[in-house]
């Protein structure tokens, strides 16, 4: 396909072009992903994920420009919430990042929610990949921030960077147990607030009360972002512990990982497509719902009933 060698050439039009294919659920986009796979894996995926108001967003435009400074061609996919009006990401490219536009060395994606599970956009795995085969050497994942959104970006990512802030009440307000396991580096943003320190110390503090992990204990990074202030050791951090976690094998884990969670989504969505493409042809689907709103019919036998029929 010309498309698939376009994006190999790292053509803008054609990886956008892919992109939207992608989030309209074209066939066209699975026989390009199809052939793009073996070329992927070469990329080092970043998740940045914390709550909403944290600067998330001015992180990412300095890691952009930090990583860029140091001849790293950046990929950004920016998952945001989605429209309620237009079923589109709320925030665009041209909002974001706009110092970025015309540098050929970065390319950047806002993606809607469409209300998967956990914020993070279905199709920011094969976004991903799509930045990965064309050659992007960073890919920083930015989620919405809310809820299992910030677990979901493991599944994703090869190393998660969780960001707070001080003085949002209690101190550690956002760094639920789930978060801490997650984080590879934490951050801690608007570092020139009062209570930057207190924060600190009360991350090291629940680090150490927490399990010991194998990877090592995450290091804790201060930055004042729109100063641009920590950015270059933040930077330097992240490069160091993608060395340490490919020296220990840790980066091979997770991409196996990355693979099982990948695979396990495309499973679930392609046996719900077709048993619901049957039920819809052979007009069964109507039919079981009307059952189970009159109590005729329990929704777990429905379920059983239909995997039945189809000799599952």
């Amino acid at each position: 396909m010309e498309i698939v060698e376009r994006v190999r050439q790292g053509d803008v039009r054609a990886m956008a072009r892919l992109m939207s294919l992608i989030e309209n659920y074209s066939p066209d986009a699975t026989l390009a992903l199809k052939q793009l796979y073996a070329f992927t894996g070469q990329g080092l995926i970043v998740g940045i994920t914390g709550p909403p108001g944290c600067g998330k967003s001015t992180l990412t435009d300095q890691l952009t420009q930090e990583f860029r400074r140091g001849g790293k061609t950046v990929g950004i996919v920016a998952v945001d919430p989605t429209s309620p009006f237009t079923g589109g990401a709320i925030l665009a490219d041209r909002i974001r990042m706009q110092q970025h536009s015309l540098d050929a060395g970065v390319f950047i994606r806002s993606m809607a929610t469409r209300g998967h599970l956990g914020g993070l956009a279905k199709a920011t795995y094969d976004v991903v990949n799509v930045l990965d085969a064309a050659g992007k050497e960073i890919i920083l994942v930015e989620t919405v921030g809310v809820g299992q959104d910030e677990v979901e970006v493991v599944k994703t990512a090869h190393l998660s960077i969780v960001v707070s802030v001080p003085g949002l009440g209690d101190d550690i307000q956002a760094i639920k147990a789930g978060i801490l396991e997650i984080a590879d580096i934490f951050v801690v943003n608007k570092a020139d607030r009062e209570g930057a320190n207190k924060t600190v110390t009360e991350l090291q503090a629940m680090l150490a009360l927490g399990p010991e992990r194998s990877e090592g204990s995450p290091p804790i990074f201060k930055t004042v972002a729109p100063q641009g202030q920590g950015i270059a050791e933040l930077a330097q951090g992240i490069l160091a512990r993608q060395a340490h976690l490919d020296r220990e094998g840790f980066r091979q884990t997770r991409q196996r990982e990355r693979s099982r969670a990948l695979f396990l989504e495309l499973l679930q969505e392609r046996v719900t497509r077709r048993l619901l493409e049957q039920a819809i042809a052979n007009g069964s689907f109507e039919e079981t719902i009307e059952r189970i709103a009159d109590r005729d019919l329990d929704p777990y036998s429905a379920v059983e009933e239909l995997l039945g029929k189809a000799g599952l």
